[in-house]
């Protein structure tokens, strides 16, 4: 399988497929809001404003694996971005 056959469900419940970023510069990035490098997010958000006019996209995928880091509803994680960071991208 090659990075476009995959694809990731949003918070809505619907189908992002990765095909659908051909031809554009994609970051898949897998977080943790509970993890000490949350502040990760704050250089994320600013390259995102700066190149997805230019055709970056960022991924984001919470995860909670690894210790629980990432408690809470995809609403929780989502408004926590928001409101720490600034985040706009997906």
């Amino acid at each position: 399988m090659g990075f476009y056959d995959y694809s990731v469900t949003d918070p809505q419940g619907n189908e992002v497929k990765m095909a659908d970023f051909e031809g554009k510069v994609v970051i898949v990035v897998n977080t943790a809001t509970g993890c000490g490098f949350t502040p990760h997010y704050k250089p994320l958000e600013q390259m995102w404003e700066d190149l997805h006019d230019k055709g970056l996209e960022i991924v984001d995928v919470p995860c909670n694996q690894f210790g629980a880091q990432t408690p809470g509803t995809d609403d929780e994680v989502h408004e926590f971005c928001t409101l720490n960071y600034g985040t706009q991208f997906p």
